[in-house]
């Protein structure tokens, strides 16, 4: 038609609006599902978070058998059993049978002469073994041993209460002073053996609560003395500790120095001059305390046991508030659980989460780094042991050339000295980590008191016979 002009349709039209709305609706709907999935695995993950564990057992004060909990307690029961596991770190680990090592440092065999750790004396390995080892060490089946060694090595406390009639600590004292034999086979009035497992669960839990918590009465009443001597009177631990604490205190209740005091061995901390090796050699030195007399030199020697947490608490992690816990059960997430890892093990066996949460390192740095100062302490760890070697064949020729007990006080007092020093890094178990600068110190001044002993006995021994002439 004449005067009428013809439009084409518009590209697309309205089928390709209906395409790009079936776009945008399937782009939504998605967008929905997985907005909704979200949600709902957040919801979820909320509720799991609200309900940490399902109660399938009841557990109470008596239930030592951590297999138990684990009913209640799966993922953390399973890292408990994992301590059963072979481990190896350059200075340290777990094996199915631990090393001897009077074998590989015959040092160790002439420290400890005249002592039951020249019988046997083992590289440490995993928790659940703390037990077995304890019950066939020839240090306990050649040598008498007290009740009191258990403490650190049993779930106990069920014994002591029912040895004290329902007081723990006087039931603590009781199987203190009995003999380990007679203490371990400890029943109640219908024949149920009462040691029988492992250190465990309830050894740092409150069943009813989960909460922390320390049990044993030796640390309780150490860590008040320490605290007395800083100023702090009346220190409840499971009053007044934080939780971050209680992380550090519930290893630190085994993992310390100790003695055994008086006719009735009751198991102590010395800790009432402070935790420094020098304070608490001043403590032993005021008690008139000694461990054995040494059978080359007669010396009156201390002996340490493991005390790592009286290092710990000179070194950075500590002043950083950083816990026991927190390096050898780092956090690990497991659902929307975050729980403790209670494979307690080397953080060097678990670098990623026991170090780099902090370190922003790469591993083999984290790794170099620790092992540099590692190697360091175990070389002066190996002067040390050499000094005191050459000191003891020193007071040796010299009581072979007629010194005698008087003559050599002096220097027996300063092999007293040097081989507490020697020992108190020995027999903790980082090799110097928990306190480098500390550490190196003490074996430092080791060195030194034994140089000072041997050069002592070798002015006897020249001494003494131009005397007699």
């Amino acid at each position: 038609m004449s005067g009428e002009t013809a439009h084409a349709p518009a590209p697309g039209g309205k089928h390709g609006r209906l395409k790009w709305l079936a776009v945008v609706f399937i782009v939504a709907a998605f967008a929905a599902v997985v907005i909704a999935a979200l949600l709902t695995t957040i919801f979820e993950r909320k509720q799991e978070a609200k309900n940490p564990y399902v109660k399938l057992v009841e557990v109470t004060e008596d239930t030592t058998d951590s297999s138990v909990w684990g009913m209640n307690f799966p993922n953390q029961y399973d890292g408990y059993k994992r301590t059963t596991e072979r481990t190896r770190t350059r200075y340290g680990g777990s094996d199915s049978m631990p090393a001897e090592k009077l074998d590989r440092d015959p040092w160790l065999k002439r420290m400890f002469a005249g002592y039951a750790f020249s019988i046997d004396y083992r590289d440490r390995r995993g928790h659940a073994y703390m037990l077995y080892d304890q019950e066939h060490t020839e240090r306990l089946t050649r040598k008498p041993q007290p009740g009191a060694c258990l403490q650190c090595h049993a779930s106990v406390i069920p014994a002591y209460r029912y040895a004290g009639g329902g007081d723990v600590q006087k039931g603590f004292e009781a199987v203190n002073a009995m003999p380990y034999q007679e203490a371990h086979a400890l029943a109640d009035k219908n024949g149920k053996k009462l040691i029988e497992h492992p250190v465990g669960c309830v050894d740092c839990h409150d069943p009813k609560t989960m909460a922390l918590r320390v049990t044993r009465p030796a640390f309780v009443a150490g860590i008040k003395s320490l605290k007395a001597k800083q100023g702090i009177q009346d220190y409840d631990v499971n009053r007044d500790a934080t939780h971050q604490e209680l992380r550090s205190y519930a290893c630190a209740q085994c993992h310390v120095e100790y003695y055994i005091k008086g006719e009735n061995k009751l198991l102590s901390y010395p800790w009432a001059n402070g935790i420094k090796v020098e304070e608490i050699e001043a403590y032993y030195d005021q008690a008139g305390w000694t461990d054995f007399t040494h059978a080359e030199t007669g010396a009156p020697i201390l002996k340490a046991q493991h005390p790592e947490f009286e290092t710990w608490s000179q070194g950075i992690h500590a002043r950083s508030g950083v816990s026991c816990a927190d390096c050898h059960m780092p956090y690990k997430r497991e659902g929307a659980m975050k729980v403790s890892d209670h494979h307690v093990r080397s953080p060097l066996l678990n670098i990623n989460r026991a170090c780099q949460q902090c370190h922003h390192y790469s591993e083999q740095e984290l790794l170099s780094r620790v092992e540099t100062i590692q190697t360091r302490t175990h070389d002066l760890l190996e002067r040390s042991a050499q000094a005191l070697t050459e000191m003891l064949d020193a007071v040796q020729a010299a009581k072979k050339n007629g010194a005698t007990d008087e003559q050599l006080k002096e220097t027996l007092a300063l092999h007293r000295k040097a081989q507490w020093r020697l020992d108190f890094v020995a027999a903790e178990n980082s090799m110097g980590f928990h306190a480098p600068q500390e550490t190196a110190r003490i074996l430092a001044e080791s060195i030194d008191y034994a140089r000072q002993a041997q050069i002592k006995a070798e002015q006897l021994t020249s001494a003494i016979p131009r005397a007699a002439k």
